[in-house]
């Protein structure tokens, strides 16, 4: 699935930034050599990141 429709970016991708240590979405622009276009996806990101941070603090308990 598409995360970022503008710059072609799928989930994928940025399950594989935020594991290699994106902690914003402009992190994972810049991993992709792009910049956010409308902005839609960044919210949606910014999410993920989020929910990835909240499984490592689960698991760190």
């Amino acid at each position: 699935m598409y995360v970022c429709n503008c710059n072609g970016i799928r989930e994928r991708v940025v399950h594989e930034a935020i594991a290699d240590g994106a902690r914003v979405p402009a992190e994972i622009f810049q991993r992709q050599g792009c910049r956010a276009q409308c902005g839609r996806c960044v919210p949606d990101m910014q999410d993920m990141i989020d929910q990835q941070n909240k499984v490592f603090r689960l698991a760190a308990e």
